[in-house]
């Protein structure tokens, strides 16, 4: 206990410092990698002390966050409860979802998986509602079981299994955000006949998001003196619905042979009209509209079918198949009536976009002991997926460009092998070696394009745990490995996109299909204090060393319609990027005697990063944040029963030298969450939550800088607060 202490007070300190830099700057489970215990079996059923004790016995780092932190905020979004958890942080502006970022980096470099599979291109873990989720495992380095793009890491979603009560779960919601309300109904319906059992989960929300987003849009000549300026407002409104279903069947066999099939289907509804005048402070040239309202709706559509198959054998060893099946349908149209002086009607704009996906996959394990202490295993990991685009883009019932659209196909095949062993070497010391080889194929055809990108990787993977003799709950972690990241297939096959206001700060992208994978090796350690409940203290390490880089360059090239402002993927170079990553979760109970009923939560992360070909001193990695904190607590009152608590995310302003010539500035975000937890009886409980509580506007920026002429792109987005109130019911 006393080694790890001070580095739980830094953990304290590090999210406390990071306030006080706020306030001044404001402007058995047998899981990958767990080595084979010959003794003790754990099993994980959802309770803080079962998933702690899952991440201690794991030999490659693992956090495991099962359904008592998944339900304690009330959260209706599953990244709401990811950017709590330590090295984690969302894109985009607080309550308005975005992508997983595991270390400070996005783009890519973290993987997201569902039940251990890859779901399909544009797939968001925001579709996915907490309640249909048994557990997330965040695995910090990668194993060769799953695919190794994962340079900063896995977050893995376990839909719910087997539900082990009986009683059927309720939950009715109500958000509110202002004045506007957001209903979310949940219910999980669990049953057993025979050698069947069954979980039907189901989920329907509404939703009415405002977005009010300003903008400053600016030339700016070598002196200093503008040569235009644009102030943009741009308001709106929507509504959002969603509805998901995942049920779970599983049968046992009389031999003990297990099969289980999970069907996954989820559908959403949207609709948006915004507004969003311009006022041209100062320029020659007047702008290309002075008002446009613009009226959207788009609607998405996935089914996947994802089934496993678990046979035993003589001498301990197992087979195990998993298969999976999947279509992705959307659709979105768009009506852009530009104004000028006057209600002038000027044009008229339509955008039209159909995509369709389809999908397959295979995989298979054969596991075994092998002597004493080892446990062998390997397997194959195949899929196949094909994607279909059109895209039509007209204005005044007149194509816009050469074509009035796109037609885009696309294949991907992948397969890869792997093998690995999980090795006891005694009773301190476990090891886990294992390799594997992921090759990918993508080919698409288009008119006038034919694309064809073939890419393999071998990625060698050790990870080791190190028990303290004599601390019987203190360990070492650390892990040698290989990891990529491939061109995801927009940026390889991508059909030209046009912007209607052609800048070096708005240019048209397009693809590269000469690009190449990313190829990283990563050394991690960590020093792991386990206290006699559920509690942890823990410091970590790590770097990544990078080669080919991708990343998205802005230059100004001729094209079919003239010349152009176009961005464009390319391998770069060499990066590295390193950081330090400090947490602290305990019941104050384990530290102090006769403490109250408090649980404490804090971690700290510090990140750098460095592009060789780019000048600094702000050449870091593309999004990639300095810093981010997290405090939390939760208190059980013994006079009534109630459960208050709360937690503060903090992600300081970040600057980024995205190219030689261009500065990309990420907002400052700070968001304190709370909530009361009112327990009725065994079977009723009501839940009030309140997040982004101290709301701030989000801004980010971009500044290209071509010598004469400086072009500036400032966004400022409103974020909200939103008040919930849940009654969890068990019928």
């Amino acid at each position: 206990m006393k080694k790890l202490l001070p580095a739980a007070c830094l953990a304290m300190c590090g999210a406390g410092g990071a306030l006080a830099q706020d306030s001044a700057n404001s402007p058995p489970v047998k899981a990958e990698g767990q080595a084979q215990q010959s003794v003790q079996q754990v099993t994980v059923a959802g309770t803080r002390a079962d998933d702690t004790e899952t991440r201690r016995l794991s030999t490659a780092a693992k956090l495991v966050v099962g359904r008592e932190e998944l339900e304690r905020n009330g959260d209706t979004s599953l990244g709401e409860v990811l950017k709590r958890l330590p090295g984690i942080t969302m894109s985009g502006a607080p309550g308005t979802g975005g992508s997983v970022q595991m270390r400070g980096l996005g783009n890519g470099y973290t993987q997201v998986l569902v039940n251990g599979d890859r779901p399909p291109p544009g797939f968001s873990v925001e579709s996915i509602p907490p309640d249909q989720v048994e557990r997330i495992e965040i695995m910090r380095g990668p194993v060769a079981e799953h695919s190794t793009q994962a340079i900063a890491g896995t977050v893995n979603v376990i839909l719910r299994q087997g539900y082990r009560q009986k009683d059927t779960q309720l939950r009715i919601a109500d958000n509110i955000q202002q004045g506007r309300h957001g209903a979310n109904l949940s219910v999980t319906v669990p049953g057993k006949s025979g050698q069947l059992t069954w979980t039907l989960n189901a989920t329907v929300s509404e939703s009415r998001p405002h977005t009010d987003v300003s903008a400053r849009d600016a030339d700016l000549l070598a002196d200093g003196r503008y040569q235009r300026l644009q102030l943009i407002k741009s308001e709106g409104e929507g509504r959002s619905r969603a509805l998901n279903l995942a049920p779970r069947l599983s049968w046992k066999f009389d031999s003990g042979d297990t099969l289980n099939f999970q069907p996954f289907v989820s559908a959403s509804r949207n609709h948006s009209v915004n507004d969003a005048p311009v006022d041209q402070v100062f320029g020659i040239v007047p702008p290309e509209f002075v008002l446009q309202h613009a009226d959207s709706r788009s609607s998405a559509t996935m089914a996947r079918g994802l089934g496993d198959w678990t046979h035993k054998m003589a001498g301990g060893a197992k087979l195990e198949l998993k298969f999976s099946a999947g279509i992705n349908r959307s659709d979105s149209d768009s009506l852009r009536n530009n104004y000028g002086e006057g209600g002038v009607l000027n044009r008229v704009l339509t955008d039209v976009d159909r995509e369709r996906q389809h999908s397959v996959s295979n995989s298979g394990k054969y596991s075994r002991p092998l002597g004493e202490g080892h446990h062998f295993a390997a397997g194959w990991d195949g899929e196949a997926g094909r994607l279909a685009l059109v895209h039509r883009a007209e204005g005044d019932s007149t194509a816009l460009y050469e074509a009035s659209g796109a037609n885009l196909s696309a294949d991907t095949r992948r397969l890869a092998l792997f093998a690995q062993d999980e090795w006891d070497i005694n009773s301190q010391w476990s090891s886990y070696l294992g390799l594997r080889w992921e090759g990918i194929r993508s080919t698409s055809d288009s008119p006038g394009r034919a694309v064809k990108n073939t890419s393999s990787v071998w990625s060698p993977v050790l990870h080791t745990v190190y028990r303290i003799p004599g601390a019987k709950r203190d360990q070492v972690r650390a892990s040698l490995t290989r990891s990529y990241q491939a061109p995801s297939l927009d940026d390889l096959v991508a059909a030209p996109s046009f912007t209607s206001d052609n800048h070096p700060t708005r240019p048209d992208r397009t693809g590269n299909p000469n690009l190449k994978p990313e190829l990283a090796t990563g050394v991690d350690l960590a020093y792991e204090h386990y206290l006699s409940r559920s509690g942890i203290l823990s410091a970590s390490a790590f770097l990544r060393d990078i080669d080919d880089l991708m990343r998205r360059q802005t230059s100004l090239q001729s094209t079919s319609i003239g010349p152009r402002w176009v961005s464009t993927p390319a391998n770069i170079g060499h990066a590295r990027t390193s950081g330090v990553e400090l947490e602290a979760k305990f019941q104050l109970a384990e530290v102090m005697a006769g403490a109250p009923d408090l649980d404490l939560r804090a971690n700290y992360s510090r990140y750098w990063s460095s592009v060789d070909d780019i000048p600094g001193p702000n050449n870091r990695l593309e999004r990639q944040a300095k810093q981010t904190a997290n405090f939390g607590l939760d208190y059980r009152t013994k006079a009534a029963p109630l459960t208050i608590g709360g937690n503060f995310n903090w992600t300081p302003l970040t600057l980024v030298q995205a190219d030689v010539a261009e500065l990309v500035t990420t907002g400052m975000k700070r968001q304190l969450d709370l909530y009361g937890l009112w327990k009725f009886s065994a079977n009723t409980q009501l839940r009030i939550s309140g997040s982004n509580l101290l709301p701030r506007r989000y801004e980010t920026a971009r500044v290209v800088d071509l010598g004469e002429l400086v072009q500036a792109l400032d966004t400022s987005v409103r974020t909200y607060t939103t008040l919930g109130v849940r009654l969890e019911l068990k019928i």
